[in-house]
């Protein structure tokens, strides 16, 4: 197989899994998550897999590959999760900061299981 579908397949569902992961810790909560919410969490931590695994963008380490990427594709989530639901306690900010934090961590173990794990390096 070729290496760049190889990555392509791999960051890919990699991100679909932790699409999953992050939408299970945030339904894990007293409130309950709405539909739209629920395919945006997956679709956007697919989407960090897919540009991971289609970037050509060369750094000197593989792990700053993932973080830059989980981060620049989470900023619109992160300013999508300031739009509080109709909670009392919730703190927008909190929100903001911890999807941008979350989005590093997914992009990193993205890239860590694409590039060490599986050795499809770019």
């Amino acid at each position: 197989m070729n290496t760049k579908i190889k990555r392509l397949i791999i960051a890919t569902l990699t991100g679909i899994v932790f699409g999953f992961v992050c939408y299970g810790f945030a339904s894990s909560g007293e409130y309950e998550i709405p539909k739209f919410l629920a395919i945006n969490i997956i679709a956007g931590r697919a989407l960090i897999g897919i540009a991971i695994g289609i970037s050509r963008f060369t750094l000197k380490h593989w792990s700053l590959h993932g973080i830059i990427l989980g981060l620049l594709f989470s900023l619109p989530a992160a300013f999508g999760a300031m739009l509080a639901p109709e909670n009392p306690d919730f703190n927008q900010i909190l929100m903001f900061i911890s999807t941008l934090v979350m989005g590093i961590i997914y992009g990193f173990l993205i890239e860590l299981i694409t590039s060490v794990l599986f050795k499809a390096k770019q």
